[in-house]
């Protein structure tokens, strides 16, 4: 789903049609349940068009949506999502509750005792896909200027970009880029572009470097052992785009209890999330 071009109508663009593509494959493969996630946008004003579609074609379905934060499901990451759970309406089901954490993980917690990568630009010999990646001098000398929680603000103007020397450091401007993060907070949104600094806040808390693939990828949730493989840019995409595994395990437990006729009575998930930058609609009531 693309929220790209604001004010066109989403069921013109073509890489929205996979979404009514999901629908078809539920209805050919006739499941007991089904787990769709995409962006928080898709659960708001702008994808009425397109839940309609799959609400009518779904129609031997009783859907449940769900509007998430990834923060609270282990994860040390804000990451919001839309979820939409749909159970056969033949089945004696309750109303799914995915069971959130106790509290939330900070980045000092997922990744603050892994070493540094090999300056070689090697992968560590203990640890999978943990390899620095490739800057310029330049690049690393402007982002040794950066403070935890700034960004190229912070960088002395005349070692600034050139799109950079003339915007006003008043206004907004791009504040993530040449970001780096802080210890005891949390990430934002891991994107198949995480391991550069110029393409978002994704600068170590305090090596001049950015995160690497296991760091993005243990920010997403995955074990510290879990192999990705391919070329570096197929491996940003895989971590980039996936469901973070705690919340892939908490909706699929919801899942499976509701199959099972088993209610989770202790859960304390709360939905929608609060304070969304778009109008969130009621949906399926």
């Amino acid at each position: 789903f693309s929220k790209q071009r604001k004010g066109a109508h989403l069921l013109n663009d073509e890489r929205n049609k996979l979404v009514l593509e999901y629908s078809r494959l539920v209805n050919e493969l006739n499941p007991r349940a089904f787990l769709f996630e995409n962006v928080e946008i898709f659960g708001q004003k702008r994808g009425r068009d397109l839940i309609d579609e799959i609400k009518e074609k779904l129609f031997k379905y009783n859907i449940f949506t769900f509007f998430i934060c990834s923060s609270d499901f282990g994860v040390a990451q804000k990451r919001g999502r839309f979820i939409m759970i749909g159970i056969d309406k033949s089945e004696n089901s309750d109303y799914p509750k995915l069971e959130r954490t106790d509290s939330e993980l900070t980045i000092k917690d997922v990744i603050g005792n892994l070493p540094p990568p090999p300056e070689d630009y090697t992968e560590h010999s203990e640890i999978p896909n943990h390899i620095k990646c490739k800057i310029t001098k330049l690049n690393e000398e402007r982002f040794s200027h950066v403070p935890p929680g700034g960004g190229w603000k912070d960088i002395p103007h005349d070692l600034r970009l050139k799109c950079h020397q003339n915007v006003d450091t008043n206004s907004g401007g791009w504040p993530d880029v040449y970001g780096r993060l802080e210890w005891d907070k949390q990430c934002p949104t891991i994107t198949a572009g995480f391991d550069s600094f110029t393409r978002g806040r994704y600068g170590h808390p305090s090596q001049n470097r950015a995160i690497t693939l296991r760091e993005g990828a243990m920010l997403q949730g995955f074990p510290i052992d879990y192999r990705f493989y391919g070329k570096r840019d197929a491996i940003r995409l895989q971590i980039g785009n996936a469901v973070p595994p705690p919340v892939a395990k908490a909706a699929g437990t919801a899942i499976i209890k509701c199959l099972n006729n088993q209610s989770p009575e202790n859960s304390s998930y709360q939905s929608p999330i609060e304070n969304s930058n778009e109008e969130q609609i009621e949906l399926f009531s």
